[in-house]
């Protein structure tokens, strides 16, 4: 399917797109005649980026209308999947065969290709990044010819390829290492002193499989949700008086005063793994989001003093900040992830939808966090310059020669990616 003169906007509606041309192909040879036949060519999954990295003024391709792949392997250890699925469909498949991704996100409406490409990932200390689950890249290169990249095949090309911000090519399949399926108990305390989260905060984020902190930074308080495996962690809580805090009676929305009919079951009633590990119900699909993102990911060692410099800009998030999450992340081997080479500290933010009045609180929570070693997510708002991005990703200069080797005319960028090789 295609649509001259298209505009499409992001999930959020603070980014319109500028392509000249909107694809939808129902087949791989009809995507692989769109990329030979353009000049610029970017992929556009689920929208839920809050900039311009899907941006182009090019050829703009969906790959939700390439046949659905859900192919498990006959050892039940990896599966195949088609880019455009998103991870609730990914996921209903894997349970209904009695299998399961070992993390997902807090959102399960992103799509799997997407998702990777941009290092997204969920919350435990032992949990990876999405991106790390996957073994095997089939993509579309820049003369409409088909590759496919595997973790014990290409070691040294692999790990840029994975986390690629679309400029490698349309990638049209991932496969994942998945696992049996397993069920998660999800406990809520609310009322956590946030001086326990500096002075306690391995236990905090060890005391189960997934864990989270919800904060406005300024009250003092949070609210720490477990998402403890029941085979590994049992259906239990840590106790009424855990950190000073009171375990919740009723179920929570990560933002105060929003109804919690939406959210993943919680009060400790176990559950099928995909129905438990995102905070939000797969059945329920969100159509806009009233809301800006941003998130920056730390070295684990740096949390306190990262969280000693939030505290102080309590006052400048009052009026725009709508709630802040701490997750943790595994150090992995993926050039681009954010938690690439260090256990990490993720540090996400749900701003108001107005750009004016947030970046400015942006610009100044990184100010103070890109000097302890912080690396933006590729799919957030961020006021960084794209040397100071790029200085941040050490691997960057290995990801710019597979770039320039496998793409060497730069069909699969765009002015995002073109900044970002104009810094390095």
């Amino acid at each position: 399917m295609l649509t001259s003169g298209a505009s499409a906007h992001n999930w959020a509606g603070n980014i319109t797109f500028r392509a000249e041309r909107l694809h939808q192909p129902a087949s791989l040879d009809e995507l692989r005649r769109v990329v030979a036949g353009a000049r610029r060519v970017r992929t556009l999954g689920s929208g839920h980026s809050f900039n311009r990295i899907a941006d182009t003024e090019g050829d703009l391709v969906r790959v939700d209308g390439l046949p659905r792949r859900v192919d498990i392997a006959p050892d039940g250890a990896r599966v195949t999947v088609s880019a455009g699925l998103r991870y609730a469909e990914v996921a209903s498949a894997l349970h209904a065969a009695g299998h399961a991704l070992p993390n997902l996100a807090s959102l399960p409406h992103i799509s799997v290709a997407g998702s990777v490409a941009t290092g997204t990932h969920g919350s435990g200390n032992a949990r990876r990044a999405l991106s790390s689950a996957v073994s095997a890249v089939e993509l579309v290169g820049p003369d409409g010819d088909l590759l496919t990249l595997t973790r014990d095949a290409d070691p040294d090309r692999f790990p840029g390829a994975v986390v690629n911000l679309g400029a490698l090519g349309v990638v049209t399949a991932l496969t994942l290492d998945i696992e049996p399926s397993y069920e998660v108990a999800q406990w809520l305390y609310t009322g956590v002193p946030l001086d326990a989260l500096s002075t306690r905060f391995d236990e905090i984020s060890g005391a189960a499989y997934s864990v989270s902190t919800f904060t406005d930074w300024h009250s003092g308080l949070g609210t720490v949700w477990l998402k403890r495996r029941v085979d590994q962690d049992g259906l239990g809580h840590p106790g009424d008086d855990w950190l000073g805090g009171t375990p919740a009676r009723e179920p929570w929305h990560p933002i105060p005063g929003m109804p919690a009919h939406h959210c993943t079951e919680q009060l400790g009633v176990p559950g099928p793994w995909h129905a438990r590990l995102p905070h939000f119900r797969m059945e329920f699909t969100p159509s806009r989001g009233e809301e800006l993102q941003s998130e920056l990911l730390l070295p684990r060692a740096a949390a306190p003093a990262a969280f000693a410099a939030l505290r102080e800009l309590g006052a400048a998030f009052a009026p725009v900040l709508q709630t802040s999450e701490v997750r943790t992340v595994a150090g992995d081997d993926q050039w681009l992830s954010p938690a690439y080479g260090r256990d990490s500290v993720a540090l996400h933010f749900t701003w108001i939808p107005d750009a004016q009045a947030v970046r400015p609180v942006i610009a100044a929570v990184e100010e103070r966090l890109l000097p302890l070693g912080a690396r933006p997510h590729w799919g957030k708002v961020s006021t960084a310059s794209p040397a100071d991005i790029v200085a941040a990703y050490e691997r960057f200069g290995d990801f710019a020669e597979l770039l320039t080797s496998h793409d060497p005319s730069g069909r699969f960028r765009n002015a995002f990616v073109d900044d970002l090789l104009a810094a390095h």
